[in-house]
């Protein structure tokens, strides 16, 4: 697993450099869309029924304006608009990241 080393904000991209070299831009809005907080994604109980989530948002304009790392193996992301439950596990920021 791969972890950043370096979190910066510049303009309006989260910006991440991680361990084996590699750079990761990350739009604010983007990265809001993306969270994968029930809020955001839903969850689905032992049956398979989903329940929230509902994606298709737009988060034009939502700014990140803070983060704290969670552990060894996340980043949580505090959003202008309030939201801030999502943990982004770092392999699901390194694979966000390629479709970014």
């Amino acid at each position: 697993m791969n972890a950043p080393v370096n979190i910066q904000l510049i303009g309006n991209e989260v910006a991440i450099v991680w361990d084996d070299g590699s750079e990761s831009y990350y739009p604010c809005d983007k990265l809001r869309a993306a969270s994968p907080s029930a809020e955001t994604a839903g969850e689905r109980d032992i049956f398979g029924t989903q329940y929230g989530g509902g994606g298709g948002r737009d988060f034009t304009g939502v700014q990140v304006t803070g983060w704290e790392r969670i552990g060894n193996y996340a980043i949580r992301f505090d959003f202008s608009d309030g939201h801030r439950t999502g943990l982004y596990a770092y392999d699901y920021l390194k694979n966000l990241a390629a479709k970014m």
